[in-house]
């Protein structure tokens, strides 16, 4: 199998088309990484990392660990691209919730050419993010001792113009997020894969030297420490790499596939035949977005109880803080409780099961064994309800598996968030995703793809 995957790649080079676009796509990946290098004026960025160097083996650092990962390092070397791409994937999200929710963006998206004004909307939106984000980022880095946990020292150069900075660091900022998001974009329309996904994916990818290097001091640390881990354990951690990269695959992938018969139908003098199909209803249908706000949010509660009950002298507000740190248990069990709540909740507002309904009555469909209207809104809700468990189960054991071996078997955490959580789940989505589409070309120029019988599978 693996000699046929490297010759379909082979095989990729052979296309023009296709290694024109292999090779655009690399070239603007290797520019959004200069991003994350370029440091902004009036700060020194050694110092910020130097301090990350030291606590990346601790911990994942809590939101500020996961926006680091998802920047590829840009916001310790204090870089141009210190935001990201994270503001526009923000705004695209609130667009779409509220586009589940206000019934004029709904009947936006649903009219011609209401989509790319959305995403114009969307745009906007990134910039107004950028904006304040990054005038948070610039007080952030303006008083790091307060925002980076144990930091000592200050991070602005002597001699710098405290509103100056301020400023051109919101400006610079803004200008590297809507920098990456061009980018992004250019490689979806020139490229191949998903421009946007891709960019989060290479940030992820640049921390691979980082765990190397980590992985190496785990079997042979150097200055004569004696080593903590051995052989067994070595065989028993690729184990569980590849039952986990397993895992993602089969449950990004799993569908339960819903038949659906259509009637024949007169369209004017055409008589459209009857046929049947099925409606495809992913199991995993969140992605990564409910591990995501779940991090995002259990982020704040704990330094807000510990701050209450420092300040007012309240012993259970710290004790209460002190529980919420990651690793602990009541933190974890209120992770994986988020996890499941947001899955449905994204469920709920993105997946309308009303208008798929209404959809298929008006285009002579139906779900064998059920009426049409409101009993197949309920039947489909029903469906959806039972397997979103199912994958939100999953996505919690996922999430919670990078914790476990970072605090019980004390593995470095830049190793074990190769592991599972965010990390795992995207770069896998997204090499799906590219392969896919480097299969389409395969395919279409007659070319064997990537598995057997010339295709990709995409569902079980």
């Amino acid at each position: 199998m693996l000699k046929t995957i490297f010759n379909t790649f082979a095989n990729c080079f052979k296309i023009p088309e296709l290694k024109s676009r292999i090779f655009f796509t690399l070239i603007v990946l290797g520019i959004c990484r200069v991003a994350a290098y370029i440091p902004i004026p009036g700060l020194d960025f050694r110092a910020l990392s130097d301090y990350f160097e030291k606590t990346a083996s601790k911990s994942g650092g809590g939101l500020l660990g996961m926006y680091s990962m998802f920047t590829g390092g840009a916001l310790e070397n204090c870089a141009v691209g210190a935001l990201g791409i994270m503001p526009y994937i923000s705004a695209t999200i609130i667009i779409q919730l509220l586009t589940a929710v206000l019934p004029r963006l709904s009947k936006l998206a649903r009219e011609e050419g209401g989509r790319s004004k959305i995403v114009q909307y969307g745009r906007y939106l990134t910039v107004i993010l950028c904006l304040g984000q990054g005038l948070v980022m610039a007080i952030g880095w303006e008083n790091a001792g307060t925002v980076f946990q144990g930091f000592e020292g200050s991070l602005l150069l002597p001699d710098t113009n405290l509103w100056w900075y301020r400023i051109q660091t919101v400006v610079i900022l803004t200008t590297g997020t809507l920098l990456l998001m061009w980018l992004g974009e250019q490689i979806t329309e020139r490229g191949i894969g998903n421009g946007i996904s891709l960019v989060i994916s290479i940030g992820i990818v640049a921390r691979l030297p980082q765990a190397a290097v980590a992985l190496k001091d785990m079997f042979a640390p150097g200055g004569g420490v004696e080593r903590q881990f051995n052989l067994f354990h070595a065989a028993m951690m690729v184990v569980l790499l590849l039952g986990v990269i397993a895992g993602v695959i089969a449950v990004t992938q799993a569908q339960r596939k819903v038949a659906v018969q259509y009637a024949q139908r007169a369209i004017g003098r055409k008589v459209v035949a009857g046929g049947t199909s099925f409606m495809p209803l992913r199991v995993n249908y969140a992605g990564v977005m409910p591990i995501i706000f779940a991090q995002a949010i259990l982020m704040f509660p704990q330094k807000i109880f510990q701050f209450l009950g420092t300040s007012f002298s309240l012993p259970f507000l710290t004790r209460l803080g002190a529980q919420l740190q990651e690793g602990m248990p009541f933190y974890m069990v209120a992770y994986g409780a988020m996890i499941l709540f947001f899955s449905y909740f994204w469920v709920a507002t993105q997946f309308n099961e009303i208008q798929i309904a209404d959809d298929l009555k008006k285009y002579g469909g139906y779900i064998p064994g059920v009426r049409p209207g409101q009993a197949t809104s309920t039947y489909l809700h029903n469906a959806m309800s039972r397997i979103t468990l199912a994958g939100a189960i999953f996505l919690t054991v996922i999430a919670i598996i990078p914790i476990l071996m970072n605090q019980l078997m004390e593995v470095p955490f830049p190793v074990a968030t190769f592991f599972g959580g965010t990390s795992m789940l995207i770069l896998v989505g997204v090499m799906l995703d590219t392969m896919r589409q480097m299969e389409s070309h395969l395919l279409m120029r007659h070319y064997d793809g990537f598995l057997k019988k010339g295709r990709l599978k995409g569902r079980f």
